[in-house]
């Protein structure tokens, strides 16, 4: 037994001597990007500063054929769908084409290139990839654009270190790529600083948006926002565009998509960059047939918010109630992959009696608010997942969560 105390007291002591910790190596991965208007395409250039320190990089291209030209130093192949780049040793680099425009179904672009301007997303330009690399390495990772004659700036929901030059730093990662909504061309933007978040709202020029407006109602809704997603990411570019952009508002990381076109408070009394912020700060993902949380919560909240900045009467917010309950009188059961706006509407009528129950029943020590906090912890949510969380808050079974609706 006396010997016991000695190990400890040695082992404190090895782990204390210097050198004992294995460093981590910092290697350089630059992301260059040359935009070809007249091609509709770019050029993309990964340059690892040691090959030696990534053993592969296996990325997804898709089936669509937008990734073209692939130059490597090392060994590249392609099957199907995925490409796996295995660096030389040494500086190394990758390039390739990727194709801008994405034109829908309906016509309207998500993804557009003109001669002026260009509004598209990072997980586009660098495809998804399953990064293997040695131990301890850590790669740090710089995107810069290289833009035609004429075109002025270029952003992205990156911090900026230098013209046209960001650093891309995503903690949920291994490989860093830089996703999220970017515009490049003769830009217009506008810009301010909220709580601990460098925000800017940018569209190209004689687009019809209305810069100062979106950056006003933002500014409204921020405070309400963070007490419910305490979140403070360094940057959040909000880009838009007219005709013929696609008609709605999309989120990414660190950034949201609106048209021109949208009201930024709709008749019904919600608002769709607001929902779309909540889908930013709040990184919910759904699984197993619960996209009504998803959906819903972004909706609740687009109400809510609204409510609690004063920006909605008690009599007003009672019409709205009454609106959604109409439009989603037919609906029976809420579980689905994608939800419509049907089901949306109720899911916001069924969060807002879940919100009355839990006040009520923890004579108001918690509320909806902690129930979506706790799924922001998880890295996909479940109706399983939302039951827990508020059948440990009552600490009982859920009333309103006992409905056909969910099963």
């Amino acid at each position: 037994m006396p010997s016991r105390p000695f190990s400890l007291l040695s082992l404190a002591c090895l782990l204390a001597l210097p050198g004992t910790a294995m460093a981590v190596e910092r290697v350089d991965l630059d992301y260059h990007v040359r935009l070809i208007p007249q091609d509709d395409q770019a050029e993309v250039t990964l340059t690892l500063e040691d090959g030696d320190a990534v053993r592969s990089l296996d990325f997804n291209l898709g089936d669509e054929g937008d990734y073209s030209d692939f130059q490597a130093d090392g060994d590249w192949s392609q099957t199907g769908s995925r490409g796996i780049w295995k660096p030389a040793d040494g500086k190394a680099q990758l390039s390739y084409r990727v194709k801008i425009s994405n034109q829908r179904d309906s016509g309207r672009y998500d993804a557009r290139m003109t001669d002026t301007w260009a509004l598209f997303r990072g997980d586009d330009l660098v495809p998804a990839a399953r990064l293997d690399q040695k131990d301890e390495v850590r790669l740090v990772s710089r995107l810069t654009f290289d833009l035609p004659e004429g075109w002025r700036s270029v952003e992205t929901g990156w911090p900026r270190i230098g013209k046209n030059r960001f650093r891309i730093d995503n903690a949920e990662r291994l490989f860093d790529r830089p996703t999220g909504w970017m515009l490049a061309g003769k830009l217009g933007s506008r810009r301010d600083k909220l709580g601990e978040t460098d925000v800017t709202v940018s569209a190209p020029v004689g687009q019809g948006v209305h810069r100062m407006d979106i950056m006003t109602l933002v500014t409204f809704v921020w405070p309400e926002l963070q007490n419910v997603f305490p979140r403070d990411p360094d940057k959040l570019l909000i880009v838009s565009a007219g005709e013929p952009m696609w008609r709605g508002g999309l989120s990414g990381p660190n950034s949201l998509y609106m048209h021109a076109d949208r009201p930024l408070v709709s008749e019904n009394g919600t608002s769709s960059l607001v929902h779309e912020l909540v889908h930013v700060f709040s990184r919910i993902r759904d699984t197993d047939r619960s996209d009504w949380i998803t959906e819903g919560l972004a909706e609740y909240y687009a109400i809510e918010l609204l409510r609690r900045a004063g920006g909605l009467s008690e009599s007003r917010y009672q019409k709205v109630r009454e609106e959604l309950a109409e439009w989603s009188r037919d609906v029976d059961s809420l579980r689905t992959t994608r939800s419509s706006g049907e089901v949306t509407a109720r899911a916001v009528l069924l969060l807002q009696e879940l919100d009355k129950e839990i006040r009520k029943e923890s004579k108001g020590r918690h509320s909806l608010d902690d129930v979506a906090r706790g799924l922001m912890r998880l890295d996909e949510v479940s109706t399983d997942d939302l039951v827990e969380i508020t059948e440990a808050l009552l600490g009982e079974p859920s009333d309103v969560l006992d409905t056909r609706l969910l099963r």
